[in-house]
């Protein structure tokens, strides 16, 4: 299973590259200025470039609108974002959600398949991981050789080959090897907790920041003076030690949590007229949420308990890494407001120094997919020369 390449040392083409995968349509001129090498060098550089398939050589500027009073017109190129695809996929322990892409970053389709109760079971997870990516191209009407690099995010930590500590158990069937599922292209496996921090880091800007994933379990994407933390063998921000945190106890997430939480409230009887009592399912963290803010006092008193799990977790991060944010992330984020509000009251009572911002991502439940195709794309733009391009044919715009 392939994983990331250190480039040598660039040469003028892919200088040239580099600069176009930021820039619009430019010509040699603009071309000469992003990077400074000579006209004749850059000249060579963008005709090596589109004989490979990396740039369209476009009408001349005099031809798209632009003055010229004397002198041949300047020739103007951009890169063919249609070149090659790449694909971003969510392989959960419940469901797999997969992306692709132009070498833009545009998303062309997206399709979702669903494990259920059987995502432990390794020939399901394979089978329904491989019809999702498959349906994804279609739906995008893009052949499967056209992909260039295809990210899996998974739960569970990954080294730097893309293999998972044997576990004897989870682990090892939620990375059971994805490489003869996904055959086209290089297939690079990534922690789901990483690829969320990847995902978040554009929002985040300079700051040393957690990307927390907190539905069913609690795992951290650790961002560090701008480096992804790993490990050495892809175990940062593994949060099992949480069994042994005063107050906390387990690495359960929110969503499992507030489930726990009213199972004990329905077993130690009743109170009062709550909501979290009628019928015979059990209360989602969402419905939860909701009956807090409707005043019910057991969600309420959920809700705090939550917020106090929450804040625990934080001062543990900022303790050990100094970061100054905790992004809370995952499906549970478009609705966890409630419970991070309660963590910011808990932080600011116990005066703990640093005290992290704590929010709420604004991916939602995509967080791990659109950090899975940020470290697709980034792959390719690391070295995209070691790539070699399928004959041109033209992907459909979104």
């Amino acid at each position: 299973m392939s994983r990331r390449r250190e480039p040598a040392r660039a040469t003028s083409a892919e200088t040239v590259l580099a600069s176009a995968f930021d820039a619009a349509a430019f010509t040699a001129t603009e071309a000469i200025d992003a990077t400074g090498l000579t006209r004749s060098t850059v000249l060579a550089a963008c005709a090596e470039l589109v004989r490979l398939g990396w740039l369209r050589d476009l009408d001349d500027a005099r031809a798209a609108g632009e003055e010229y009073r004397k002198g041949r017109p300047a020739r103007r190129y951009e890169l063919d974002a249609g070149a090659g695809v790449v694909v971003g996929v969510d392989a959960g322990q419940h469901r797999v959600t997969a992306l692709v892409a132009d070498l833009r970053g545009t998303v062309l389709a997206r399709a979702e398949g669903a494990l259920g109760d059987a995502g432990l079971e390794v020939p399901v997870r394979l089978g329904v991981t491989a019809d999702t990516v498959s349906r994804a191209l279609a739906d995008a009407g893009v052949d499967p050789t056209r992909v260039l690099v295809t990210v899996i995010g998974i739960p569970a930590p990954v080294d730097a080959s893309g293999a998972s500590p044997d576990d004897g158990g989870f682990w090892n069937r939620m990375n059971p090897g994805f490489a003869d599922v996904v055959p086209h292209g290089v297939v690079v496996v990534e922690n789901d907790a990483n690829a969320a921090a990847l995902a978040e880091r554009p929002s985040s800007g300079d700051a040393s920041f957690a990307a927390l994933l907190s539905g069913e379990r609690f795992g951290a994407g650790l961002v560090v003076d701008g480096v992804l933390l790993r490990g050495a063998r892809g175990g940062a921000g593994e949060l099992r030690v949480l069994d042994l945190v005063d107050g906390v106890a387990s690495s359960d997430g929110i969503g499992r949590t507030a489930r726990t939480l009213v199972r004990q409230a329905r077993a130690a009887g009743p109170v009062g007229a709550s909501s979290l009592f009628g019928g015979d399912e059990e209360p989602d963290a969402a419905a939860v949420l909701t009956a807090a803010a409707l005043g019910d006092a057991v969600a309420v008193g959920i809700v705090d308990a939550l917020g106090d799990r929450l804040a625990r977790v934080c001062v543990l991060l900022a303790s050990l890494l100094d970061i100054d944010r905790v992004v809370v992330a995952g499906a549970i984020a478009d609705a966890v407001e409630p419970v991070i509000d309660r963590a910011r009251a808990h932080l600011a009572a116990w005066e703990y120094d640093p005290t992290p911002e704590v929010v709420a991502s604004r991916l939602g439940g995509d967080v791990v997919v659109l950090g899975a195709l940020a470290l697709a794309l980034d792959t390719v733009r690391a070295d995209p020369m070691a790539f070699a391009l399928p004959a041109a044919q033209p992907v459909p715009a979104a």
